[in-house]
């Protein structure tokens, strides 16, 4: 009978671009801070939509990182992706030259891929009378899987190499997924995490349609009010994030700088509705609860939880009820923080961004806070610290990440304090 000896997983690189910054740095500083993403849509003429506002990222410059040549095969969301995995790679100090990349490795995650490569073109197909002639790369850009082979082909890595999609939940299944790669002694390495760029007239319209965004366009920058009896909806943010994950053995052995490390994941479905979360959370409790039975840790053990918390009427309370249920007296004890609030909703790229606020959480000793709730629900369970207004310096051992998604998909990752 085969045995396996599970490895211990470190988090040695990371790469952010955000509505708060494009690198990890100036984006946890902005997070700390309190500051919003918010304003007014720049990317199109917004007058007929609903919504006027989203959360896009500032002063990003693609040509300081991608030749022209290679961009205009890309979508927005694959452009990000390489950003952020030139970041992550540089923090780890990577000499790829000396270190096996058949088993390094890329899981990459985008919930919605080339939506604005899909619009573009199905709009130059209807305004030429429906002649097909489609750019080459039409495929090659929209296609969600595309973002890890560009990264792989960049930096020559072989190993394991595929895309996950779970909506909002994609890139902690990204993360989740590489951890257990990683442990299971399948990769030395993997850069895990998700991209998004949903700002488009397309995905603008499209969640107005469901009456999920907030329509707050008088005050873009207090529209994201998680927890709040006045939340309204989300607001849509873009971005990108990467974790490098690596076997601890491998790691010590090339003299890397550990950020933190990766000690359990769970993913779970609500089977519940279409795009609701369960009035209950049922499938988050049962996701946080096996998150932590992974991680061989108790409900006492957790001090911080990012949580998943768009400001939709019914998901946070139901994700609250399912906080409150499973930590029973231990809640009061923990931090809970809506980082959405500032960052907006980067859809499958939430997870990778928040996954790293709570690596810098740790490391920092502070948790971000929740901005814009001034009047606090009153069906949100009581003695829960929301940590609303400001940053609160705490010691941060082991933090929780919540992603949920539509069609009922959750998942969770735990992160730990690395100590030898």
């Amino acid at each position: 009978m085969r045995t396996v000896t599970l490895r211990r997983v470190v988090i040695t690189g990371l790469g952010a671009i955000t509505p708060l910054g494009n690198d990890v740095n100036t984006f946890w500083n902005n997070l700390k801070a309190g500051k919003s993403g918010a304003g007014p849509i720049t990317r199109f003429d917004t007058t007929d939509f609903k919504t006027k506002f989203a959360c896009e990222l500032k002063g990003l410059n693609i040509d300081d990182f991608i030749e022209k040549k290679e961009a205009r095969k890309m979508d927005l969301f694959t452009q990000y992706a390489m950003v952020v995995a030139e970041e992550a790679i540089k923090s780890a100090n990577v000499e790829l030259e000396k270190i096996d990349r058949t088993k390094f490795g890329v899981i990459w995650a985008s919930g919605n891929g080339g939506m604005q490569t899909f619009e573009d073109q199905i709009i130059e197909f209807a305004q030429a009378n429906f002649v097909p002639k489609f750019n080459p790369f039409f495929i090659p850009r929209l296609i969600s899987d595309i973002a890890a082979g560009q990264i792989a082909m960049k930096y020559g890595l072989m190993g394991i190499n595929y895309c996950t999609i779970s909506a909002c939940a994609s890139s902690n299944s990204a993360l989740v997924d590489a951890f257990n790669y990683v442990r299971l002694g399948k990769a030395n390495m993997i850069i895990a995490g998700g991209s998004e760029a949903p700002v488009t007239r397309a995905g603008i319209a499209g969640f107005n349609a469901l009456k999920a965004l907030s329509t707050r366009n008088d005050d873009p920058t207090s529209a994201a009010r998680p927890f709040d009896v006045d939340r309204d909806g989300f607001v849509m943010g873009e971005g990108a994030g990467a974790l490098i994950l690596e076997d601890y053995d491998h790691a010590i052995a090339r003299g890397a700088t550990i950020y933190g490390e990766m000690v359990g994941g769970a993913m779970t479905a609500d089977a519940y509705h279409l795009t609701a979360t369960h009035p209950e959370g049922l499938g988050a409790r049962l996701g946080m609860q096996q998150a932590l039975e992974d991680a061989e840790l108790t409900l006492a053990d957790v001090d911080y939880i990012n949580a998943h918390a768009t400001s939709t009427p019914l998901g946070d309370l139901s994700e609250l009820k399912a906080i409150n249920t499973l930590f029973g007296e231990h809640v009061s004890k923990l931090n809970v923080s809506a980082t959405k609030s500032m960052t907006g909703h980067l859809l499958g790229a939430a997870g990778a961004i928040e996954a790293i606020a709570c690596v810098k959480a740790i490391a920092d000793s502070i948790v971000p806070p929740t901005i814009n709730t001034t009047n606090v629900d009153p069906n949100v369970p009581q003695g829960i610290n929301l940590t609303i207004g400001q940053a609160q310096p705490k010691e941060v051992n082991v933090a929780m990440s919540n992603t949920f998604g539509f069609g009922g998909h959750n998942a969770i990752a735990v992160f730990k304090k690395f100590v030898k």
